[in-house]
């Protein structure tokens, strides 16, 4: 196995730069284009492309974050902040792309690489939700990168990345064992004005450390364990998992 790698643009606001962006990607042997919500794509973006028009072409277009990342077992949200807060007591943290490289030797996977807004990036609720977020260090004179050459930046940093038969837990198994842990959350009477800081946490600790997919359902079953010893109802059965 290896990575398969998405590039995501959401909602770009010049047509010139998704050109850029398709050329950038097949520069590094990349062609899984998605844009959300995009600008008209017209002879600009043509002709920026190149000879990597067939990725501009074969772009999948759609309405939502979530339509963009369907499918994908690792989400790295980009961002040029280099001190990133989302909320009190709740901090990003932000890694270089050869931080993201190292972090990924030895995985195999389904990865969306995915950048913001030209104007102003991507909002905190959506940095909120991705698994890991990546930044370029650049000069404090002019640190704002053109969205073409931060894809160039990192898809550069990531093409020599080596896989191995250590596969990532799918990102279905993932949002279930958030959502398990949510409802562990309510099951134990967290208080209620820390429990959306401290899900955000826990599912940003799981999403960095990149759990393999027994990594996954032994978690999971830590927390069936748990629920039966509280006396916890199956929701499927409706009988008690409470264990005799």
């Amino acid at each position: 196995m290896s990575f398969e790698l998405r590039v995501v643009l959401v909602e770009p606001m010049y047509q010139g730069n998704v050109g850029s962006v398709a050329r950038a990607m097949k520069n590094f042997g990349y062609t899984d284009l998605v844009l959300v919500n995009p600008c008209k794509l017209e002879g600009q973006a043509r002709a920026m492309s190149s000879h990597a028009r067939d990725v501009l072409e074969g772009a999948r277009v759609v309405s939502t974050l979530e339509e963009a990342i369907n499918g994908v077992d690792l989400t790295i949200g980009t961002t040029g902040a280099s001190c990133l807060k989302t909320g009190e007591h709740v901090r990003l943290p932000l890694y270089t792309p050869p931080d993201i490289k190292e972090k990924l030797k030895g995985y195999s996977g389904k990865l969306a690489l995915l950048f913001g807004r030209e104007d102003n990036g991507f909002r905190n609720d959506e940095l909120k939700s991705f698994d890991m977020v990546i930044t370029i260090p650049t000069s404090e004179v002019y640190p704002v990168m053109n969205l073409s050459h931060a894809v160039a930046v990192v898809l550069y940093e990531l093409s020599g990345l080596q896989s191995e038969e250590n596969p990532l837990a799918e990102g279905f198994d993932l949002r279930l064992l958030y959502g398990h842990l949510g409802k562990l959350l309510e099951e134990i009477d967290y208080p209620q004005h820390k429990k959306d800081k401290t899900h955000l946490m826990l599912r940003r600790i799981f999403g960095r450390a990149g759990l393999t997919p027994r990594e996954v359902q032994t978690l999971r079953g830590v927390i069936r364990k748990v629920e039966r010893r509280i006396g916890v109802k199956d929701e499927e059965s409706g009988e008690s998992l409470q264990e005799s």
